[in-house]
């Protein structure tokens, strides 16, 4: 059932490449069909899934290159599955709401399929070998959604994207090459190499760390690597932005996980430095987006922000920091995912993502406001969404470790309610009439969402709540692998 996960978008991708490039609808509902079937797959693989197992569940392996102790070898454990999960999602959401890409149908929706398995490959993948070949994987379709159909600077956008990636990925590749040399057998399995390096001096496993941090720290990002997001957000297609923010940047944040479970006495000995970084990032990514105009740069530089609670569960290294990090990656996709998805469709409509384009946006379009206001009370952890859950178990995990610094994680969660409500308050006030850029005709109303973007929206609020009201499954199925994680660091 795994392998068939994995292999569903490339058979769609495969279909696609049968289909003419003018027949766009065709080719929009069978990319939708394919990764419907996706999603599906993965939602049988939750049911078959056993949450109280701390063992690799659906376990399978092949061998690749059996000189170099590579393999084939997958397997999903309550860290994976998770992310398995929001990456079929957004992707099959993704898709399905890209009714407005006509010119390049073909290739755009034949490199989303082909992203959402190498996203789904990094995700599973129990050898280290296979997690860096998918994750070097991920630069090509994403490369060309941006560089062939992004905006008026994507090419700069694209550039930038690959030439940060690759970089961080040469520390990465590094710090593997060292894990392989001290892996019993010269295995990469994740399992061998975990063992190998738990038997590093702690002083060698810093160095390691590092190199680990480096590669996974530009695709989170953390702070000073950040510079390629805003950019590459800005200019890809919105929904291209969608996966962007609600799946890739989650790689980097899942890829550090594996790392504190590979090089335990580092990720202790790194504690306080990752917590440093998680607060610089929470400040400055806050600050950013404060001070944005353009509605979709504000969302980019948020989700620095929001990462950086990520990276803060993440340095406590207890249960509830590693548990509230994990659910903030799953609400934070969910939130971005929502908001992307409705700026996006708003831009089709009026040409424009300045706020001020939106001023009065619930007189002609109550649905879109409603929806933006819910996202962007849900994005600031409102009681009630999934982000006020993974926060509070943040905080509470990270007061165990580091107390009272913990003030200046209030402070950008102060700066990231600011620029939420001024962007509410954009939507829903003014004269009762919306300002209006570049629409076609010089119409003075937006048109408001249609049905199937209604129903797509919806879902992803449906979610939100879900998550933020009954958080109990989602935590339940991740609770017995942190625990084995916590208990490997002994914390």
């Amino acid at each position: 059932m795994l392998r068939a996960l994995l292999l569903l978008p490339l058979f769609g991708a495969g279909l696609l490449a049968l289909v003419p490039a003018r027949r766009v609808d065709l080719l929009r509902q069978l990319a939708s069909l394919a990764a419907g079937a996706t999603l599906v797959c993965s939602l049988l693989l939750l049911v078959a899934f056993d949450p109280d197992s701390g063992a690799i569940q659906f376990f399978e392996t092949r061998p690749w290159n059996p000189r170099v102790g590579a393999h084939f070898a997958l397997g999903l454990d309550g860290v994976s599955l998770p992310m398995v999960l929001l990456a079929t999602l957004l992707c099959f959401l993704a898709i399905a709401c890209s009714t407005g890409v006509r010119t390049g149908a073909k290739l755009y929706f034949s490199l989303l399929l082909v992203l959402e398995s190498a996203l789904l490959v990094v995700f599973s993948a129990r050898d280290w070998s296979l997690f860096y070949v998918a994750w070097e994987l991920t630069l090509i379709p994403l490369f060309f959604l941006i560089d062939r159909l992004g905006g008026a600077h994507r090419h700069r956008a694209a550039l930038n994207f690959v030439l940060y990636t690759l970089g961080g990925s040469v520390f990465l590749l590094i710090a593997l090459l060292l894990l392989y040399d001290v892996a019993p057998g010269h295995s990469f399995a994740m399992a061998d190499m975990a063992a190998g390096g738990a038997q590093l001096p702690a002083r060698t496993q810093v160095l390691v760390f590092l190199g680990l941090l480096v590669g996974f720290g530009v695709k989170m990002p953390i702070v000073p690597l950040h510079g390629w997001l805003p950019l590459a957000h800005v200019e890809a297609p919105s929904p291209v932005s969608i996966l962007l923010s609600g799946v890739l940047l989650k790689m980097g944040a899942y890829g550090l996980i594996r790392a504190a479970w590979t090089l335990p006495a580092a990720a202790l000995a790194m504690q306080d430095w990752l917590a440093l970084l998680a607060l610089a990032s929470l400040i400055h990514g806050a600050v950013l987006a404060w001070r944005q105009t353009d509605l979709k740069a504000m969302i980019a530089y948020s989700s620095i922000s929001h990462m950086g609670v990520v990276l803060l569960g993440i340095a406590a290294l207890n249960h509830a920091g590693l548990s509230g990090a994990m659910t903030q990656m799953v609400a934070h996709g969910l939130v971005a995912g929502l908001l992307f998805l409705l700026v996006g469709l708003l831009y089709e409509r009026t040409h424009s993502r300045e706020l001020a384009a939106y001023r009065s946006l619930h007189a002609s379009a109550p649905r879109f406001a409603a929806l933006i206001a819910f996202a962007l009370l849900a994005a600031v952890g409102l009681p009630g969404g999934a982000g006020f859950v993974a926060e509070v178990q943040v905080l509470i995990g990270a007061y165990g470790r580091w107390g009272g610094w913990l003030l200046f994680a209030s402070l950008g969660m102060l700066i990231s309610a600011a620029y939420a409500l001024r962007a509410i308050r954009c939507v829903w006030s003014g004269p009762g009439r919306a300002v209006r850029t570049g629409i076609s005709g010089g119409s003075s109303r937006i048109d408001d969402l249609k049905r199937s973007e209604y129903a797509a929206a919806g879902l992803l609020a449906v979610g939100i709540v879900g998550i933020g009201v009954c958080p109990s499954p989602l935590l339940a199925l991740m609770t017995t692998s942190l625990s084995r994680l916590v208990s490997q660091l002994a914390v």
